[in-house]
Formats: C-alpha cells, structure tokens, sequence
C-alpha cells in the first residue's frame, strides 16, 4: 500500500508538479522563478519577488537533480543562481525582494531568507560544483555574525536591526536547517559552530519545559511575548523532529533528540485533526486548536517527521501510508498542482500556488521515498 502510494506521488511530484514550474514558472528570459502561479499554469503577478522564492526554487532543482539525472532541470540551476546573485546581493549584502519589473523593493537583510542562501547554496554546489557558491556562502554566515547576531543569543529577524521587534524561532529553525547544508557541503568547522549555537537556543529558550511545546514569538530578551507567545504551530514542532535529527548525525547529543521526541510527542497528540490533516495553529497553554484551518506544508513535515522518529516499522507504514492517503485525496491535484490552504472539513480554498510551498512537497515526499527505499523495499524510478 505505502509503495503504491509512493509510486503515483513520486509521478506527481517528478513527472507534474517539477516539470510544470520549470516550463512554465522560471521566467526564460532572465532565469528567475515567478513569485506565485495560478492553476492554470500561468504567473500569478503579486507585486514582489522574494529573494527566498528564488532560494526555495534553487535548492528544489539543485536537490532534485541530485536525486533524478534531469538535464533539462540542470541547464536551469546556473542562470537562475546568477539572478539570485546579480539581483540580491547589493553593496555586500542580500537585499528581500524586488518589483515585479525587477528593480530593487526592499532593501533589508532578512534573516530567514539568508538561510536559504545557505540551503540553496550548498545543493546548488553539490550539483555544479560551482566556487562562487561556497564564496557567497561564507559571506553570508559572516554577515549574519558581524551585523545581525544579539548578544542575548541568536540573531534579529532583519538588517538594519530593530531591537524592539518581536523574535520569532522560525528564522532560527532554518538557519539551523542551512548550517546543516552548508556543513554537510564543506566540513567547515565554522558551520559546525553556528549548528552548535543554534541547538542550545532551541533547548533553552524556544522549548518551554512546562508546555512541553515549542514556541514561536518572543520579546528581546527571549521571553515569551505576551500577546502572542501562546501561538504554537505543530507544523513547526514536526519539523524541528527531523532537523535534529540531521543535526544529531553532526553533533550527537542525546539531549537534542530526546528533545525531538517530546515535541513529536506534542504534535501528534494535539496537533492532528480528527478527520485528518494538521492544524495550522494550537495554543501552547491549554492545547486547544486557534486556528483550525490546514496549509499544506504542516503535513508534509509530519512526513519527514515519521521518517526520523524512533518508533516501530509498522506505525511508521501505517502513519505514512495514512498521511499520504490524505495528501492525495485533499492536496494534490492533477497536473501537478495542490490545494495551499484546505478549511476545517478538508474543503479546499480558492488559492494560487505559492513559489515557496514546492520545497515542501518536494523534501516531504522524498525524505519518505528514501526511507522507503531503505526499509520497505520501494523500487522507484531513480
């Protein structure tokens, strides 16, 4: 059951959703990806484009031509690297978005987009093997360490800094998720360090002891904001689960993944709908849903999540086969689109196709394909 399902979502994913946005979503005179597309395949005009939508779509077709030998997909990776440099990084540093002709929106420096620099940088490398990428690389960790570090631990959400502002665990979550990346790509010691770093953070201030659950808002000084510190995404505690696993094959510390298994353990008790699916949102006091709507990428973490989690065969086959049973059905639609956003009865929302939720689908579906291909015996097209 879990190999067939796997079989029709690896011909979503490959054959539909890939193929599409590369012949209809990366612009084939300047080499960038569209922002949004509509489901009729074409762009969804929205006023910006971000540099992360273009570090998302790097990293995609950087790691899916490491999985699948695609020349057409690869023939892409090297212009659109070169927009991404030519375009974004300006007077020394990385710039948030541009117009939708291209000139330049807005200037800050934003800390979650600079760790899909790493993220993209580093597949990107490993597929063309291209210097500049490793160069571009450290100057970003520099920057993040000369110009936007805290001295109460971790870094501010933006450059220039405004120290008023609410942080949030999510920049860090994939900052952590870039330093992998970037370690993994150049044994670089200094990557290893900032991986280090960010994993006592998680541990003494994102994860609050007496919840047992991970928040995501917090004042200056890393206490919990008081208007919205009670929000907790049980999307995000699933996808912490699986980078610290990556992170332990790094730095093992038991700590760190007894960590992951008391935010699994949260999630799945309080995070998964009764009819199926993840909530957007629940409150970290008392458990209960705030916002009982279901975006896609939730449960595409929950996928890789399983995939990691020490528990037996048959529950991961059986959370697996569940979980994608239910993405199928609700999710993914013919020709390689997806419903973003479903209501609380799994009725899909009217919504376009973000640039951004591609790296979703794609780690989620091939993080399992692979533990399949390990353990159950998946016989795929790769």
């Amino acid at each position: 059951m879990l190999n067939s399902a796997l079989l029709s979502s690896q011909s979503f994913l490959f054959d539909e959703l890939l193929n599409n946005w590369s012949c209809y979503g990366i612009n084939k005179d300047d080499g960038y990806s569209y922002e949004s597309m509509n489901h009729d395949w074409t762009n969804n005009s929205v006023g910006r484009v971000r540099l992360l939508t273009q570090c998302r779509q790097l990293y995609t077709f950087s790691h899916a031509c490491q999985i699948k030998n695609m020349p057409e997909w690869q023939v892409k990776l090297t212009p659109l690297f070169d927009f991404i440099t030519s375009h974004y990084f300006i007077d020394e540093r990385w710039i948030f978005s541009l117009h939708d002709d291209l000139s330049i929106k807005d200037t800050q420096s934003d800390a979650y987009a600079l760790a899909f620099v790493l993220l993209s940088f580093s597949h990107y490398y490993r597929v063309t093997k291209d210097d500049r990428a490793l160069i571009f690389m450290k100057k970003t960790h520099l920057f993040l360490l000369d110009n936007m570090r805290a001295l109460s631990g971790g870094f501010y959400e933006s450059y220039p800094v405004d120290t008023s502002q609410i942080r949030r665990q999510n920049p860090h979550m994939h900052l952590l998720e870039g330093y992998v990346a970037a370690f993994n790509t150049t044994n670089d010691d200094d990557y290893k360090e900032a991986i280090q770093s960010l994993l006592s953070l998680a541990l003494e201030r994102f994860y609050h002891k007496e919840t047992k659950t991970l928040r995501e808002f917090f004042s200056a000084d890393w206490s919990i904001d008081p208007q919205t510190g009670n929000q907790v995404e049980p999307g995000h505690h699933f996808e912490w689960v699986w980078l610290l696993y990556q992170a332990n094959k790094i730095i093992p510390n038991s700590d760190y993944t007894d960590l992951a298994q008391q935010l699994w353990l949260t999630a799945t008790r309080h995070g998964l709908a009764n009819n199926g699916g993840i909530y957007n949102q629940i409150d970290g006091d008392t458990k209960h849903p705030l916002d009982k709507e279901k975006r896609i990428w939730p449960i595409t973490e929950y996928l890789k999540a399983v995939t990691v989690m020490p528990i037996g065969k048959e529950e991961k086959i059986d959370r697996l086969e569940k979980c994608i049973n239910f993405a199928q059905q609700h999710y993914f639609l013919t020709n390689g689109r997806w419903n973003e956003y479903l209501n609380e009865d799994n009725t899909p929302k009217n919504y376009p196709l973000p640039g951004t939720s591609s790296y979703h689908i794609f780690l989620g579906l091939t993080e399992v394909i692979a533990w399949a291909k390990a353990n159950n015996g998946f016989l795929g097209s790769f």
